[in-house]
């Protein structure tokens, strides 16, 4: 028989308990952390939501609560019935916020019990992440994984309020819809009361939230869940999260400097955390050139020195031959690395061809001056412009790249940023933001043989650029921004075309006939001559920002019922097979899996 609450509430949670309560009677809720028997005293901690708090079992305060005690184990539900004491000088635990008190207990009711748990429920846990998956239930019990929720709910309180006070509404928008035919895969819902047709689980709100501008919303917002079936990785997911807002009448200053301003109310008041604003602003270009990616990590140097110049006049036909065929050269100067072995080196190169580079050159400074295979190709002033142009002293250690531009800028930013973590360069509780700006408008797909939008087909581009869309796409700049965190695209977006003709010129470049245009989109086109503003807008990862403010390395540990990265949820068996009435139902055969009589 288990008991039940009846005749007794809940007091307080355990730690909204302090020295001020002692003397108070108090009714305590939670599970049983941890049990110590002492022979005449038993202990047990009992943990809530909040944290711990240390209950007293003694059979002299009563007998038949010192005897359920003796019989609660781990994860017990309890409910407890005492008087908050203080505790003795030499039992004080600084490391609870209740280790000054305890709750000499009078009456202990069992409300259920608990089969011993698969891991242990206390931080940090080392256990396959596959079984806490399995067990999530228990996994969301551990103290940083409380934590970590919490936070989230914090950081879309700050939002959310901050949004309301700078006029935005929170408006929701449709779940099924129409799908996308660019960016990633849809997921799609067969329609039962239209056979053969299919809604698309939205990947962003992006038509819905530029309709509501044309409807002369102003501010819209919203925290919305978004689909996207594509590979995984540690922070991506088929389902995430978005803070998504779009603004009438604005100009990119203006989304930016907002986004600064909330971007630091959140962390001030979600986390605690000062934020130093503006943020530093980095063209497209600027960013591939100084750090080989457009989502820098500025917790540290070691940029990008360009030396396609000296390159192209040396004796090194290696280099001398990228340099004339329009390729580049470049390194890193990696601090204080002049002691790297030469397996260690051979790994870096190694590494560096994971991202296309055929080759990783170096040079060692040493206090007797450079050495490496490669200087007996360079003349004197030659090595000189090198060790100026990268600020080279003894104990230094150069890399050097020679492709094409694509391909020096993947191998080094990667090389640049494994640098640091092999040589702990990177604080993790430094938050460096950046935006970078003036985005290339599309890019050409050699695969699919045409050209596609770098971010989306509604972002506007540069007023001075539309008259190159027909004729050099790839000098066409957009309005579009993304926002970095230490390494991670926090979010992104841009300034909308406003303008039909514009709209199609773009659908146009695309690859996109104009049947095809108004087929999918022709609601959005005829929604233009309508008198539309000019407007724009951005979205933030939420699960992202949250997985930077814990310092995690994986969204997984923000989320409460994240996928695998198979897109299986382990606790639910998600996705699973349906009966064939249910695909009857929808009109849809399948020949992949078999469906449950």
């Amino acid at each position: 028989m288990f008991e039940s609450m009846q005749g007794i509430k809940r007091t307080h949670m355990v730690t909204e308990l302090s020295s001020a309560n002692v003397g108070e009677r108090v009714v305590l809720t939670g599970w049983v952390n941890t049990r110590r028997d002492h022979g005449g005293l038993i202990f047990v901690d009992l943990r809530d939501r909040s944290g711990l708090i240390q209950l007293v079992f003694s059979p002299d305060a009563d007998t038949e609560a010192f005897a359920k005690a003796e019989k609660v184990r781990s994860e017990y539900v309890l409910a407890a019935v005492g008087e908050i004491r203080r505790r003795s000088e030499e039992t004080i635990n600084p490391k609870l916020k209740t280790g000054e008190i305890e709750v000499t207990v009078c009456e202990l009711r069992v409300l259920n019990k608990a089969k011993t748990p698969p891991f242990y429920i206390e931080e940090d846990t080392d256990v396959d992440e596959n079984i806490r998956l399995r067990y999530r239930y228990l996994d969301l019990r551990r103290p940083d994984m409380q934590e970590n929720i919490m936070l989230r709910y914090k950081v879309t309180r700050a939002a959310r309020n901050f949004l309301d006070r700078k006029g935005f509404l929170e408006i929701e928008t449709p779940m099924l819809t129409g799908s996308t035919p660019e960016g990633a895969r849809d997921y799609l819902v067969p329609s039962r009361v239209n056979p053969g047709k299919f809604y698309a689980l939205p990947q962003s709100p992006q038509l819905f939230k530029q309709i509501l501008m044309v409807s002369g919303f102003d501010r819209y917002f919203q925290i919305v869940r978004c689909f996207r079936d594509e590979d995984l990785r540690a922070d991506r997911q088929p389902e995430f999260t978005q803070i998504d807002m779009e603004m009438s009448f604005v100009e990119v200053e203006d989304v930016l400097n907002l986004m600064e301003e909330m971007i630091a109310d959140t962390f001030k008041e979600a986390a605690g955390i000062d934020i130093e604003t503006p943020f530093p602003r980095f063209t497209y270009k600027e960013a591939m050139d100084r750090f080989g990616s457009d989502k820098p990590d500025l917790r540290f140097g070691m940029e990008l020195k360009d030396f396609t110049e000296t390159a192209a006049n040396s004796d090194f036909k290696v280099f001398a031959g990228v340099a004339a065929s329009g390729g580049q050269v470049k390194g890193i100067n990696a601090k204080g690395c002049a002691d790297f072995s030469r397996k260690e080196i051979d790994d870096l190169t190694n590494f560096a061809a994971i991202y296309g580079a055929k080759g990783l050159a170096y040079i060692v400074v040493t206090d007797e001056g450079p050495k490496s295979p490669i200087l007996k190709f360079f003349k004197e002033e030659e090595i000189k412009a090198i060790m100026d142009g990268f600020e080279a002293e003894p104990g230094d250690l150069l890399f050097f790249v020679a492709d094409k531009p694509s391909i020096v800028a993947n191998s080094l930013g990667a090389l640049r940023v494994e640098l640091a973590r092999k040589k702990k360069l990177i604080d993790p509780d430094v938050f460096k933001f950046a935006w970078v700006v003036e985005f290339p408008l599309v890019e050409y797909d050699d695969e699919e043989r045409r050209w596609v939008a770098i971010h989306h087909p509604f972002t506007s581009p540069f007023e001075d650029d539309i008259q190159f869309m027909d004729t050099e796409p790839a000098k066409v700049r957009a309005r579009a921004y993304d926002i970095v965190l230490n390494g991670v695209e926090l979010g992104g977006g841009s300034i909308r075309i406003h303008n039909r003709e514009v709209q199609e010129k773009m659908f146009a470049l695309l690859g996109m006939s104009r049947e095809e245009a108004v087929e999918k989109f022709g609601f959005m086109l005829e929604a233009f001559e309508y008198g539309t503003p000019p407007h724009g807008g951005i979205a933030f990862g939420l699960d992202r920002l949250v997985m930077l403010m814990a310092q995690k390395d994986t969204i997984r540990d923000v989320i409460p019922f994240p996928k695998t990265q198979s897109a299986t949820d382990l606790m639910t068996h998600a996705p699973s097979e349906v009966t064939l009435r249910q695909l009857q139902e929808l009109h849809i055969k399948i020949s992949t899996a078999k469906a449950k009589k």
